[in-house]
């Protein structure tokens, strides 16, 4: 590129969009305490109690249409703030994509779980990505899913995350786009999307040399594991659309596993 544009050496990336990068021989750290402390400033969360977790298990948001209103230009304003930060900061996805939902017409239920997730970044604020340089290359991936969780509709809400070696290189957090019938439903559903990702991840992957065999997919439900490993649709699984993880099993891409640990998005 030296021969077509004017370039300089300015060392190793330091800094970029907002995101601190520290790079040394034993891996590369990613995160955003600088663009953290601002955000907390510029919504004056600064003097509040810090929170060890970014939303409390025992939060049910709704539309709490008899709530009281609050400024809505200023939720949204937090809520962008926090979806940028979502970039290198999986662990509150969750929460962040929880609270987006309301942001048409948001109540003060609405921002009080907001301005929790700035407190659990007060307590947090240099938490981050790191990318070891002695990992392996081996793809894994972990699903996991709520089951009706949402109050409105009564959707289930999918996480899954990929990670290549030790590294966290992909995560999601969605809505499902139907209702699950039951919880196996919706661990299926969230095992497909992750399946789906694993697949693509493998096929990119592939363009630079790698190649894998049998990727492992850790999922909590071993019901959800029988009916993606079982071909044979019956009454309790006919209306759900089995053209992902099951083929993948079926021609040996992908192991199901069963895992205890609950998925860390979710």
């Amino acid at each position: 590129m030296s021969r077509e544009f004017e370039m300089s050496l300015m060392g190793l990336l330091q800094f970029f969009l907002g995101l601190q990068i520290k790079q040394g021989l034993e891996g590369t750290f990613i995160h955003p305490a600088k663009y953290t402390r601002d955000i907390l400033k510029k919504f004056n969360i600064g003097d509040s109690k810090p929170m060890t977790t970014p939303m409390s298990t025992n939060t049910a948001l709704d539309a709490d249409e008899d709530g009281e209103a609050v400024d809505q230009k200023e939720f949204q304003g937090m809520i962008g703030s926090l979806l940028y930060l979502t970039a290198t900061r999986p662990d509150i996805q969750f929460a962040v994509c929880r609270c987006a939902r309301y942001q048409a017409s948001p109540r003060t239920s609405h921002r009080q779980a907001v301005k929790r997730i700035f407190r659990y970044l007060k307590f947090t604020p240099e938490l981050g990505l790191w990318y070891s340089s002695g990992s392996s290359l081996s793809l894994r991936g972990f699903s996991d899913a709520d089951h009706a969780g949402c109050r409105i509709d009564r959707k289930s809400t999918s996480g899954t995350y990929q990670l290549l070696g030790t590294s966290l290189v992909s995560w999601s957090i969605h809505k499902q786009a139907s209702v699950a019938l039951s919880s196996i439903e919706a661990e299926y559903v969230a095992a497909a999307c992750c399946c789906s990702q694993l697949l693509w991840m493998k096929a990119t992957l592939s363009d630079f040399g790698l190649r894998f065999g049998r990727i492992p997919l850790l999922v909590d439900s071993t019901s959800a594991i029988s009916v993606a490993k079982n071909p044979v649709l019956h009454s309790r699984t006919k209306h759900i659309d089995v053209e992902g993880v099951d083929n993948a099993l079926i021609k040996g891409e992908i192991e199901s596993q069963w895992t205890g640990i609950i998925a860390l998005l979710v």
